[in-house]
This record gives structure tokens, C-alpha cells and sequence, in this order.
């Protein structure tokens, strides 16, 4: 993870994304990884993900070398929670204990992805109601959002909010006028799409500077701002925004929360997270990391 940073730092934002994407569709069981088959079609070209999601390599690398230390033994499904948190804290998040002892998928769902996943113009509503789904609270939604604290975002995303929001041939009014200028530059109408911004004005540092840009009208994405702009989520933007070790504290909570997603699947032990193996001997584990950092 670390080399991976030191080669682009956005590849460590990239990961800590990839646990979302697959929790989400049926558990946290890396079904995300696998590649399609001719009987199959993965989940890495669903909607959400197709041009979006990245840095699967690192993914790759981080798996070889738990091949050659202790094959068989950690799963690719428990590589991507470790990673996620891993990802956090490299970023100068905060640091929490992730449970392991899961299984990783036989099979995946492009299907599924594309029912479940939500877009960039996601608002609230929809967020909370999807949240609920997995009984995750308001309060997990607006932390766990806060993962938009590293990283960026696509023109793709955002172009409608600058020129059609709602079709209405006009720009998102939640967006504060020089930060909407600043948009248009990087992302003008007919351009290219897969230009990216920054998700908020410290891109490569984990804090709580993505909800001070909400408070102030500059949320990349509509399914940020409208955390601040709808009276549910309003509070918890607005508190994140003053008290970084809360939202420290609730976002490594939300992130347990997600990480024990599951639907009780068959599963096994990948030795290559892209394909399945089901011919190997499952090798299941139950534990826990260690309370040292590092």
C-alpha cells in the first residue's frame, strides 16, 4: 500500500473505495474482483463502476504477497477491508480494529450492481432510504460519506449539476458561485468527461475538510452537497465540519458497520482475487488484528 501510494497517491483513495463497491452488492465477499466469465458477467462494468472504479493492481499486488507469506489464508474479501482502513489511515485518518474470517464469492452480479450501486446524482432521500436497507443510520451515511475526503471525482459526474440540474438548463444553485466558475473551467460543456477535480480541497489528506466545503457550497459531487442541503443530514455535516475526532470516531464505527455485511453465501479462500477457484481447499479463519498500528 505504501509503494502504491509513493507511485500515485490517488491509487490509495481508489482502494478505500473498492470496499464500498463490494459490500454493498450482496456482503463484503469481493465479488467486486472477479472478472467476467463466458458464463458471467462481473461487476466491473456495471454502471457505478465502468470508468470509475481503479486500481485493482494494487489489489493484485498486496494478494501475491500474502500468497508468499501465507497462502491460503487470508481472503480477498478480508484483503479489501484491511486495505480500505489501511488506505485511511496512510491518508492520516483515523485507525480501527477490522474483524476478519470472511469468504470470498463464487460468483458475482453485474446485474445486482447496477440495482443496488447509487449515482452521483443520488440526493439524500435516496441515500438514507439505501442506507437503511442495510441498517445503516443517517448519522453512517453522512460519516461514511466523508470517505470523499481523499481522492477525486469525473467531469463525467458532476456535468449536469454545472449546466442541466433537474433539467432545468441551469447550474445547481446549492453551488457557490466562484467554486461553480472554477468547475466550468475544468469541466465545460462537451468536454472531456473523464477530466477529473478534487472531492474536496485536501484531496490526499483524510480529514474533515469535506464537510467544511459541504457547509460552504463546495461539494464535487450532488450526492455530497445535498447531505448539507437536505434538513436530515444538515446536522451531521454541519457538526462534522467543526469536530474532526467525531467524525473520525463515527466513520471508523460506520466503516465496522459496512465491513459485517453478508448474505451467508457459499464461499471459499481465492488465491487470485479476479477468478474463481473453486477446486482449492477452503481455508477458514476467525480473528482479529492486533491493537498495534502499522
Amino acid at each position: 500500500m505504501k509503494k502504491a501510494m509513493k507511485r500515485e497517491t490517488r491509487s490509495i483513495a481508489s482502494v478505500m473505495r473498492l470496499q464500498f463497491h463490494d459490500c454493498f452488492v450482496n456482503g463484503c465477499d469481493a465479488s467486486l474482483l472477479l472478472d467476467d466469465t463466458p458464463n458471467m458477467l462481473g461487476e466491473k462494468l456495471a454502471l457505478s463502476n465502468i470508468d470509475s472504479l481503479r486500481s485493482y493492481e494494487v489489489v493484485d499486488d498486496v494478494k501475491e504477497a500474502l500468497e508468499k507469506a501465507c497462502p491460503g489464508v487470508v481472503s480477498c474479501a478480508d484483503l479489501l477491508i484491511i486495505a480500505a482502513r489501511d488506505a485511511v489511515v496512510l491518508s492520516g485518518g483515523p485507525y480501527w480494529e477490522v474483524k476478519l474470517g470472511r469468504l470470498d464469492s463464487l460468483t458475482a452480479s453485474q446485474e445486482d450492481s447496477n440495482q443496488i450501486m447509487p449515482s452521483p446524482r443520488s440526493n439524500a432521500t435516496y441515500l438514507i432510504d439505501l442506507f437503511s436497507r442495510f441498517n445503516l443510520s443517517v448519522q453512517d451515511l453522512v460519516a461514511l460519506s466523508g470517505s470523499h475526503s481523499i481522492g477525486k471525482g469525473r467531469c463525467f459526474s458532476i456535468v449536469f449539476r454545472l449546466y442541466n440540474q433537474s433539467g432545468s438548463g441551469r447550474p445547481d444553485p446549492s453551488i457557490e458561485p466562484s467554486f461553480r466558475e472554477k468547475l466550468d473551467k475544468l469541466c465545460p460543456l462537451g468536454g472531456d468527461g473523464n477530466v477529473t477535480g478534487d472531492l474536496d480541497a485536501t484531496p490526499e489528506l483524510f480529514d474533515n475538510q469535506y464537510f467544511k466545503d459541504l457547509v460552504n457550497g463546495r461539494g464535487f459531487l450532488n450526492s455530497d452537497e445535498t447531505l448539507f442541503t437536505n434538513s436530515i443530514t444538515r446536522e451531521y455535516v454541519k457538526e462534522y465540519s467543526v469536530d474532526q475526532e467525531r467524525f473520525f470516531k463515527d466513520f471508523a464505527e460506520g466503516m465496522v458497520k459496512m465491513g459485517d455485511l453478508q448474505l451467508g453465501r457459499p464461499g471459499e479462500i481465492r488465491r487470485d482475487c479476479r477468478v474463481v477457484n473453486s477446486h482449492r481447499p477452503r481455508v477458514e479463519v476467525l480473528f482479529e488484528t492486533s491493537n498495534k498500528k502499522g
